[in-house]
Order: C-alpha cells, then sequence, then structure tokens
C-alpha cells in the first residue's frame, strides 16, 4: 500500500505566514486554498477530508501538497503552463537586474539614476546584450526581482582609534555606578519658526502653521544635563556652545551630587567640552569626562531624551519668539520629571533610541563578532 501523501514539517516562518493567510482570507483566493491545503496536511488532516474541505480534486490536493515539498511557499503561486513562449530569458533577467543596479555613468551615460524610460531605451541600443522590453515589462521584471525605487541614505563610521576603549567605559560606568552617572549634551540649533507635528484633527482638517520667510530671531542650544540614576532631565538655553556654558552645566551636575562622590559624565568630542578650564575643574571635583567616541554620539545616553524634547515641545509649535520657547522647554521638563516613567515619556524615548541605535552597523551593548 502506497504511503499517504502528507506535507512536511513546518518551520516558524512557514506556519506564521500560512497563518496569516489563512486567516485574513483576503488576496488571491488561490493562495488562499492552497495555504489551507498546505496547513491542514501538515497538521496531519488526509488528503479527502482536505479535498472535502476546499471543494477541490484529491488528485489536485496531492499536486500542491507535492509542489510544497519540493519548492516550499513558492508553491502557493501555481506557475500555468502554456501561452506565449517567452521572449526574455533568464539571461536577459539578470542583465537587466545588473544594469538597473548599477549606476548610469559608470555605463556611459550623461545622469546619476535611471528611470523606466531611460534604462529601457538603454537596454534596446546596448551593444554588450540587446533587450528589447516594454516598459511596464521592465517595471514587472524589476519588481520580480526584488529591484525597488529607494531613495538613498548617508552613513557615517566611527574613525576613533580607541573607539572600543571609549565604549568599554562607558558600558562598565552605566552598569556600574549607575546612581553617579550624568549625560550631557548640546540640543539643537533651537530657531523661531513653525515646526512641523502631528495633532489630533477631525479628518481633512489638518491643523495650519503659518509659512515665515523672515528669521531675525537668531538661534539658541539647549544645553541638557541627565541623571541615569533618578532618570531627571534639565538644561537651559544659550545663544552659542562655549566652554563657559559646559563648565557651568557640569557644576549643575556636581551639585546634584553635593556629597563629594565620583562621579561621571558622558558627553562627545565637542571642543568645548574639552577645554583646559573644563578638564582642571573636573580634576579638581572627582568629575571623569567620559567622552564618546568621534562620529559616535549615540553611545551617549541623553541623545535618546532629546527625541521626546523634539516631538512634545517643538513639533506642531509656532513659537514666537526665544523667551518664549525656553518657558514652554521648562515647562516640559518639570512635567516631564514629575512624570519620568509616563507611557508617552517612555514611547518617545523608545522611538528615539531605535532611530538612533539604526544609524549604527553595531548595537551598544552586545558582544562583539570575533576578528
Amino acid at each position: 500500500m502506497a504511503e499517504p501523501v502528507r506535507a512536511r514539517r513546518l518551520t516558524d516562518e512557514e506556519g506564521r505566514r500560512l497563518t496569516q493567510i489563512v486567516r485574513r482570507g483576503r488576496g488571491n483566493p488561490i493562495r488562499v486554498r492552497r495555504a489551507t491545503i498546505i496547513m491542514a496536511s501538515s497538521s496531519g488532516t488526509p488528503v479527502p477530508a482536505i479535498a472535502r474541505l476546499v471543494a477541490a480534486d484529491e488528485d489536485t490536493v496531492r499536486d500542491v501538497i507535492h509542489a510544497f515539498n519540493e519548492r516550499g511557499l513558492a508553491a502557493l503561486d501555481p506557475q500555468w503552463a502554456g501561452g506565449r513562449p517567452r521572449l526574455i530569458s533568464d539571461e536577459d533577467i539578470a542583465f537587466i537586474v545588473t544594469t538597473a543596479t548599477t549606476r548610469p555613468d559608470k555605463l556611459g551615460c550623461p545622469f546619476t539614476r535611471w528611470s523606466i524610460r531611460k534604462l529601457a531605451a538603454h537596454l534596446s541600443r546596448c551593444h554588450e546584450r540587446r533587450v528589447v522590453i516594454s516598459r511596464e515589462r521592465l517595471r514587472l521584471v524589476l519588481r520580480e526581482a526584488g529591484v525597488s525605487f529607494q531613495r538613498t541614505r548617508t552613513w557615517k563610521e566611527s574613525t576613533d582609534p580607541d573607539k572600543d576603549v571609549k565604549l568599554d567605559r562607558i558600558e562598565e560606568v552605566t552598569s556600574r555606578y549607575l546612581d553617579r552617572c550624568f549625560a550631557f549634551d548640546q540640543f539643537g540649533p533651537l530657531s523661531i519658526r513653525p515646526c512641523h507635528g502631528s495633532t489630533w484633527e477631525p479628518e481633512k482638517k489638518p491643523t495650519r502653521l503659518p509659512a515665515t520667510y523672515t528669521r531675525t530671531h537668531g538661534i539658541r542650544y539647549f544645553h541638557g544635563c541627565y541623571s541615569l540614576g533618578d532618570d531627571q532631565l534639565w538644561g537651559v538655553t544659550h545663544r552659542r556652545k562655549g566652554g563657559d556654558h559646559t563648565l557651568a552645566a557640569l557644576k549643575s551636575i556636581r551639585a546634584a551630587r553635593p556629597d563629594g562622590a565620583p562621579i561621571y559624565v558622558i558627553m562627545d568630542n565637542l571642543s568645548a567640552n574639552k577645554t583646559p578650564a573644563v578638564r582642571a575643574w573636573a580634576a579638581r571635583n572627582k568629575v571623569e569626562l567620559c567622552f564618546t567616541p568621534t562620529y559616535a554620539s549615540w553611545a551617549n545616553p541623553i541623545e535618546a531624551q532629546f527625541g521626546p524634547l523634539r516631538t512634545f515641545v517643538m513639533g506642531a509649535s509656532n513659537h514666537p519668539n526665544h523667551p518664549v520657547l525656553a518657558r514652554r522647554l521648562q515647562a516640559y521638563l518639570r512635567w516631564r520629571n514629575a512624570n519620568a516613567r509616563h507611557p508617552d515619556v517612555l514611547a518617545a524615548q523608545r522611538r528615539e533610541r531605535a532611530r538612533v541605535r539604526s544609524e549604527r552597523q553595531q548595537r551598544w551593548g552586545r558582544p562583539r563578532a570575533a576578528a
């Protein structure tokens, strides 16, 4: 007696995708029916029962099961036979994808990116391999190959030779001396202009902010201090960044721990943070300055605190002048410190922390891969 036909054991990803398709029941009905067949067979349902479940012939059910065992989830999309013979071979498709992902100036074309029209015209007169293809078919070929039209992104990698040493020190002080660990940074520039944001309004009636072209108020910088132990944030605004302002911020941090015990302040490599006066004062007052690596300001814990500040004070605002903006900042800081564990604050911090971490190639705090 022949062995009953049954789908192989599903992986976690296959089970999740099939469950999603079957439960929603939307989209292509062929995909839904085939997903139902595969899930039922993998769970041990016999072929006759599956055929009655999906109202199909038993041979059809067996064909779907065999296709899944051979090709995996690709069996959800049947490859119908017959029809017009292919005019574009697999080699042509590979050449199209390679050309689309190559900068046009490297192929002798006087522009920096392809459009569908320009790419089709180039392929039709290419001497290396001539491919005549319509624009719609070209769009489908690129989509099937996983190539999409995307905006460019920039990245910056730290070139600090002491990067690992500095990160290890920051990780050590934040884990061993959390109640004596602080962070300092400048947030800005802050300008007086309408800032986009999000508000709750009736549908299709968003809040309108006036446009401005004359800005005579100048800029300010918020010098922020953050205590990791008790989750408190404070600071003041200044016209510029300078060593005197940094020294004043460090003195306010020292005043937060007046017991004279050593404290640790994490800050970036701005020249105003490393003046001789700042270093001399820190040495006299038992303040260790833990500098982040070059181009790695994400290692500063206060960076995640600036996200909610930007969202809830700057977003959807139109402050008339800098004194009003400064008062709003201080009002928010008072509310934030009184509600340090507020869900809105935590959610905004998580979003900002995720944005900062996405710019890194290696997540800080995780074990580094072996060389």
